[in-house]
This record gives C-alpha cells, sequence and structure tokens, in this order.
C-alpha cells in the first residue's frame, strides 16, 4: 500500500515537471517601447488629464473581472467610457491603450465610440496613468494573449486556479521615472498675422481666423487633421487666391483682408485674447481698432453636408455681417443645394471662465464675428481626439467649403448682388479655382507632426512647422507680423507638466502564484526522497519480495 502511494505521487511529481517543461518561457522574455501619457494641465484653476506616471503592474485584458493594481491594456474598440470608469473604480494600476498605425481601418462607429470616451475621460483628472502606444507586432501578440488569458478564466475556480499556475505566463509592464512630474509654464504662443490692403481711404477690413493647434489624450500622437488643419488649409488657400485679386488695383476690392493664424486655440483660445489684446490695448495703431466690418473663424471644414455658422448674437439686417450671410445663403442655395446650412445662436455666458467658440473672444470685446463649422455642438468629440488624422477628411467637401466661403466673400466685398450678377456666378474658376492637389498638400504638411501646444515651441519639428506657416504667410500678405505671447509664471493661463513620453519595459514573467506551485511541487519531490531515504530498509524488502513472487 505503501509502495502504491509512494509510486502514484512521483508520478503526479513528474506530470507537474512535464508542464513546466512545456511552458518554458522563450529567450526573448522582455521588450522596450515608448508609450505617450494622458495629457496633463490646469486650465483656468481646473485639473484635466492624469497626474500619474510609474507604472509597475501585471498586463491584463479589460475582459478580466478583476483589474486592482493590473495594467489595463486596450485596443481601440475596447476604450470605451464604461471600462475607463471601471478601470478606475477597481484602482488599476494604468490602462495601456494599442493605437493602429492606420486609423482608416477602423469601423466610423467604432470611432465615434473612442472620440466620446477619449473626449470624456478628458474633462477630469485621474491619478491613475493612462498610456497609449502605436501598435506593432510584440504588442498586438501581448494583447492576443492576455485576451486569451481572460477567455480561459470562465471555467471554474480550482482549475482555473491550478492551470494558471501550472502552464499560463504573463507581462509585466514598467515604467519607472526617479524624477517627478514637473509642471511647465514657460510655453509661448504664437500669433501670426498678414494683410491684404483694400482700395480707398480707410477702407472696412474683414477678418479671417483658425486655431492651428490640435488636442487629443496624448498630446504626442494628436495631428488634428479636421480640427482645425481643415480651417488652417482653407485659409492658406483664401490667401493664395485673394492674392491674386488684390495684386491689380483693377480687381482690389475696397476692403481690408486680415488673416489671422492663432494658437492655444485648444485651450480657451488663449492666443486669440493675447492677440485682441495687444492689438486693442497696446498697439498704437491696429486694424482691428478701425472699422472692422466682421470676423469670419474657421472651424472643422472637412466633412459632413452641413455648415453651421455660431454666433453670439444675430446679426441685425443692414449690417455687413449680415450682408455677408446672405451671400452664403445665395452661394449654398445656388450652387450646392444639398448643403444645410444652418444658425446656432449660443449667448456668451460672463459667469463661465471658458468660451466655446473662437469668435467668443471677440465678441467679449464688441467685435462683430462668428465660427463656421460642420459641426453643431461646440462640445462634439470631434474637436479634440488622437483619430482626427487624414483618413476622415473628405477633400471634396474641404473644397466645397472653401469654393462657398471664397465665392461668398467675393460676393460681399464686390457687392456683386446689387449689380445684378448672377446668384451662380463664379468668380473662381480655371487657374482661380481651389487646387486639389495644394489642398492636399498642406492637410499632408499640417498633420505631418502632432501640433499640440505644449510641444509647438519645444521640439524642432514643431518649431519649422510655424516658421514654414509663417514663411506662407509672407508669400502672400503683406504686414506679415509673428506674435509671441509669454505667459507670467507667478499666474500662468495654463499649466502644463512633463513626461509626455515615457520608455516602457514589458517584460514577460510567470505570475506570482506560479512560485508558490513550484516551492510545492520542489517540497514535493524532497519529501518522497527523505521518506524513501527513512524508510528503505522497508521499501528494499517490499520490492525483493515482489519481485520474487513474480518469478514464482
Amino acid at each position: 500500500m505503501l509502495l502504491r502511494k509512494l509510486t502514484i505521487g512521483a508520478v503526479l511529481l513528474l506530470l507537474c515537471v512535464q508542464s513546466l517543461r512545456g511552458s518554458a518561457l522563450p529567450a526573448a522574455s522582455s521588450y522596450e517601447f515608448t508609450a505617450y501619457r494622458m495629457q496633463q494641465y490646469n486650465l483656468v484653476q481646473e485639473k484635466h488629464g492624469c497626474r500619474g506616471a510609474i507604472v509597475v503592474a501585471e498586463a491584463r485584458s479589460a475582459d478580466e473581472p478583476v483589474l486592482t493594481r493590473r495594467c489595463v491594456i486596450m485596443k481601440v474598440p475596447d476604450f470605451t467610457t464604461e471600462k475607463y470608469l471601471e478601470a478606475q473604480r477597481q484602482n488599476a494600476a494604468a490602462i495601456l491603450i494599442l493605437l493602429p498605425k492606420n486609423t482608416s481601418t477602423v469601423p466610423h462607429d467604432i470611432v465615434q465610440s473612442f472620440m466620446v470616451s477619449e473626449s470624456e475621460a478628458l474633462l477630469k483628472e485621474t491619478l491613475m496613468p493612462v498610456y497609449v502606444a502605436p501598435e506593432d507586432e510584440q504588442l498586438l501578440c501581448m494583447y492576443e494573449e492576455v485576451k486569451q488569458a481572460a477567455a480561459t478564466r470562465t471555467s471554474s475556480i480550482f482549475i482555473r486556479v491550478l492551470r494558471s499556475m501550472v502552464t499560463a505566463t504573463a507581462f509585466q509592464i514598467l515604467v519607472s521615472n526617479s524624477s517627478p512630474i514637473k509642471a511647465v509654464t514657460d510655453n509661448t504662443l504664437i500669433t501670426l498675422e498678414g494683410v491684404l490692403p483694400g482700395a480707398g481711404e480707410d477702407p472696412p477690413t474683414v477678418v479671417i481666423t483658425a486655431h492651428y493647434d490640435s488636442y487629443g489624450l496624448a498630446p504626442w500622437l494628436s495631428h488634428g487633421a479636421d480640427s482645425n488643419g481643415s480651417g488652417v488649409t482653407i485659409l492658406l488657400e483664401l490667401a493664395r487666391l485673394f492674392q491674386k485679386l488684390y495684386s491689380s488695383p483693377s480687381t482690389r476690392p475696397p476692403y481690408h483682408l486680415m488673416f489671422s493664424l492663432t494658437g492655444g486655440g485648444k485651450y480657451n483660445f488663449l492666443g486669440t485674447k493675447r492677440w485682441i489684446e495687444e492689438n486693442l490695448d497696446h498697439a498704437e495703431s491696429s486694424l482691428l481698432h478701425d472699422n472692422v466690418a466682421f470676423v469670419l473663424c474657421l472651424d472643422t471644414l472637412a466633412n459632413g453636408d452641413e455648415l453651421y455658422m455660431h454666433v453670439s448674437r444675430p446679426p441685425k439686417p443692414a449690417t455687413p455681417m449680415h450682408a455677408f450671410i446672405q451671400q452664403l445663403e445665395e452661394v449654398v442655395s445656388s450652387r450646392f443645394p444639398w448643403v444645410k446650412l444652418g444658425m446656432v445662436h449660443k449667448k456668451i455666458n460672463l459667469v463661465e471662465s471658458t468660451v466655446a467658440w473662437e469668435h467668443e473672444r471677440y465678441g467679449l470685446r464688441r467685435i462683430p464675428g462668428f465660427t463656421l463649422s460642420h459641426l453643431e455642438d461646440s462640445k462634439s468629440e470631434v474637436r479634440g481626439s488622437m483619430l482626427d488624422t487624414m483618413s476622415q477628411v473628405d477633400f471634396r467637401k474641404l473644397k466645397r467649403n472653401g469654393v462657398i466661403i471664397a465665392e461668398s466673400l467675393a460676393r460681399y466685398m464686390y457687392n456683386l448682388s446689387d449689380k445684378g450678377s448672377p446668384k451662380d456666378l463664379q468668380v473662381f474658376k480655371g487657374q482661380m479655382d481651389f487646387q486639389d492637389s495644394r489642398l492636399s498638400s498642406l492637410m499632408s504638411f499640417l498633420t505631418s507632426v502632432p501640433r499640440a501646444t505644449q510641444l509647438l515651441d519645444k521640439e524642432p519639428r514643431h518649431v519649422l512647422l510655424v516658421n514654414s506657416l509663417e514663411q506662407e504667410f509672407r508669400r502672400y500678405l503683406l504686414q506679415v507680423h509673428r506674435h509671441t505671447f509669454r505667459q507670467d509664471k507667478r499666474d500662468p493661463d495654463i499649466t502644463f507638466f512633463d513626461q509626455m513620453n515615457q520608455p516602457v519595459m514589458m517584460y514577460r514573467v510567470k505570475p506570482a502564484a506560479f512560485d508558490l506551485f513550484l516551492g510545492g511541487c520542489i517540497a514535493g519531490y524532497l519529501g518522497i526522497v527523505y521518506y524513501a531515504i527513512q524508510n528503505f530498509g522497508y521499501l528494499y524488502t517490499k520490492l525483493k519480495a515482489t519481485v520474487k513472487s513474480k518469478h514464482q
């Protein structure tokens, strides 16, 4: 009986050892990659983004029931508001989002869902570190393995624990940085301005403006194609086309045409605010001081069959802005009848410390203006997402919206309606038309690097982008000025934080319970050996008797 028990114990031990040998780890058990931390900033005494950076945790799928002190690995379809809040509720150690390199392969409904979750995550602060990393072969392999591990956890608890102890491997995610996260208050905001002088003495001024910075969960991965690369692209093309009209005295309209590209648009339009203050409060002479007909702000114009005019107050009849809107309506109804043109009226709430659209900055200084966008809601998730890339841009609609704006401006400034010109008259055609190749190249250039405000005055490639925009202004416009605004370090409007990109180590390891199981196996082996030594005489006698009986 004793010999049979000993034999059974030895067989079980051999099976466990065989299982361990079959699950041996590969030689390459570590991998280093770069991940980008979720935004962290303070704006108007409100804190946004994640405050943590250090991660030492085991990787787990978002499908796992228990996420406490684990690093939750998600792909774009996995990242929802519900799963993000659940990770927070369970005190997960971190979240790592894997971003596809080609977002055009992501279905539209998943893109929209991700954008909504992304914008909601940025509304408040969190202590949980959130990182984003571009997908690669190693990270996708890790994702599939933790996903499969989560799927095997549907069996009974005993079988599940035993299987995980014997055969499972885990991934340890490590982000270690001995330096604390530091506030950055020396960021500069750059605003560019240029003018096409009008005919006559002291003509009124039409201002066309757009903000050029981008916004998203991770600044290093935010390229802002639709918001607001589209607005910048149309503005630069308008500058090129109208420069041709202004270059000849015979076709120069009786209006100054001022163009402005502003920084800090994603952060309460701080660049616009500072630029207006400098022109109205500090400059001895400025076109904003004089007769401003209206300000046209271009924001998010690369999609949709809708155009919304966002105003702080409806324009009164016989005002320049009302006359221009009438021209917009005529151009749309005569040439693009399928486009829905609407007006959204939102009063400026003086109690609120933030503004929704750029024209509100002008409205606070009693300068008439409005924002033109294909978005009806200022809180639309499209205005700040890492998935706002070139693949989300419809160049046909971008060009159409640019044509609508250009034709409406020409009809207004040349007073074509009162002169009896046909409603479908095309001013910009032939060599004066919007160029498809230029629209594409401008958008490609703008999205070639992330245009987050935190980066534009720090990184060489980003500084080059702003310098290139200035050169584009100087190519077509006169009186080009570059305004650099520095923050008051004692009382900054916005505070950013460092450690936005981090080296991350991924280690392939056995789970912690494996050590306990291995210790049990060793203890069992030693126990069998010890028992065999202590009872060697008895075992030898039994074995001898067994052999002798077989021979008889």
